[in-house]
């Protein structure tokens, strides 16, 4: 659940960025998808750090960690939406039931890089995402 939970919570997010709806996928774009989109994948961890671990020994912390690719049209579109994602994201501290949640933080990120893997062009911006939390 707290995977899930997480997740739905960075979801929520690019799906509420200002401007126009953001076409947000969660791991995979369906056959004939056409630029732009934003697609989102996650990993996630639990970290042994000597401040996240209780006195009985549980794991506290929880990492989630977004790969988020904007995937525009040229590069122009791509970095576009890269800072769509980087308003929606950067600092902003979730809402996740049961959970205290730190500020997302964005670890790295890449240049547009382009794709002519399907016959047509598109350029693809990925930049990684970091949520962290604890046991409310």
């Amino acid at each position: 659940m707290t995977v899930r939970a997480h997740a739905d919570a960075v979801l929520a997010l690019l799906a509420a960025a200002p401007g126009n709806p953001l076409r947000v996928l969660d791991g995979a774009v369906p056959k004939e998808t056409a630029p732009p989109y934003v697609l989102v994948y996650f990993g996630d961890e639990d970290p042994e750090l000597p401040d996240s671990r209780a006195l009985e020994g549980s794991s506290e912390r929880f990492v989630l960690r977004a790969w988020v690719h904007c995937v525009g049209g040229n590069a122009a579109a791509a970095r576009a939406l890269g800072e769509r994602v980087r308003a929606a994201l950067l600092d902003v501290v979730p809402s996740i039931a049961g959970r205290s949640c730190w500020p997302i933080r964005r670890e790295e990120g890449s240049p547009p890089q382009r794709d002519e893997s399907t016959g047509t062009l598109v350029m693809d911006r990925v930049d990684v995402y970091r949520l962290e939390s604890v046991p409310a």
